[in-house]
């Protein structure tokens, strides 16, 4: 029977007040909490307890660290600032190897045009003779 139609043509759902309440209720929480989280109080609130929690745990990140490069170098394993150290004279390394095919691709270019453009340049040089025969 609770698929009959009610009287405006639609069937009767006896879940649906309390999905019509949960749903008034989240969109209720939703705004009070976007309000919230929006608010000056807010936002200096989370950075205290983001301070405190930042200064409490600093010493025992550091312990970690230290403990962590001791392990990778008793195993003779690279840290995390020798594989930064690599990576960035990798990137020097590349930089000038691209600056040197930069300016040998320039050279290359200068050497290896047609002859008829540098004739072309260059004044044209009468023979030894005397004046420049013309030809037919």
């Amino acid at each position: 029977m609770a698929n009959d139609a009610t009287g405006n043509g639609t069937a009767f759902d006896p879940m649906g007040a309390f999905r019509q309440m949960r749903d008034a209720y989240l969109d209720v929480w939703s705004k009070t909490m976007v309000d919230t989280v929006n608010s000056e109080a807010y936002a200096k609130a989370t950075g205290s307890l983001l301070d405190a929690y930042l200064a409490v745990s600093s010493p025992f990140r550091e312990a970690i660290e230290k403990a962590m490069v001791q392990v990778l170098q008793q195993l003779s394993m690279p840290s995390r600032a020798d594989v930064i150290g690599l990576a960035e004279r990798f990137t020097n390394v590349e930089l000038r190897l691209d600056d040197m095919d930069a300016k040998l691709d320039r050279i290359d270019g200068q050497f290896s045009k047609p002859a008829t453009e540098a004739r072309r340049r260059a004044p044209a040089r009468e023979p030894r003779g005397g004046r420049r025969k013309r030809t037919k």
